[in-house]
């Protein structure tokens, strides 16, 4: 596959659609699922010396593509309300990291004293 055609892909991939999702409809509410789509690519080609009947060349390319949903509109009676997703990853991720800066907080205090404690 070539890269104009790895392109021509990644255009059809990334769209609209995939920000924000088929609206759905049922009793009078109206929901938009909404998504944050990041994206990266890359390529290269390369050419050496030759060896035996073949000459040594070389082409390669790459295309990911991360989702992550971040929250519905909700439309009601032509009122518009946002409802953000809550990313349950996130919150322990940060816990994590307050409780280790808690720990060397105190760590460091009790050396401190330690250390004062020494000296008198």
């Amino acid at each position: 596959m070539s890269i104009t055609e790895m392109i021509e892909q990644a255009k059809d991939t990334v769209s609209i659609r995939r920000v924000f999702g088929e609206p759905i409809v049922q009793d009078g509410l109206t929901i938009i699922p909404v998504a944050r789509v990041v994206g990266g690519g890359g390529g290269g080609s390369g050419s050496g010396e030759r060896e035996g009947d073949r000459p040594s060349e070389g082409s390669g390319g790459g295309l990911g593509f991360g989702v992550t949903p971040t929250g519905v509109f909700v439309v009601k009676d032509a009122e518009v309300r946002w409802q953000p997703a809550v990313d349950v990853n996130r919150i322990v991720l940060g816990g994590q990291i307050v409780a280790i800066a808690a720990l060397l907080t105190v760590r460091a205090i009790v050396r401190a004293r330690a250390r004062t404690a020494r000296r008198r």
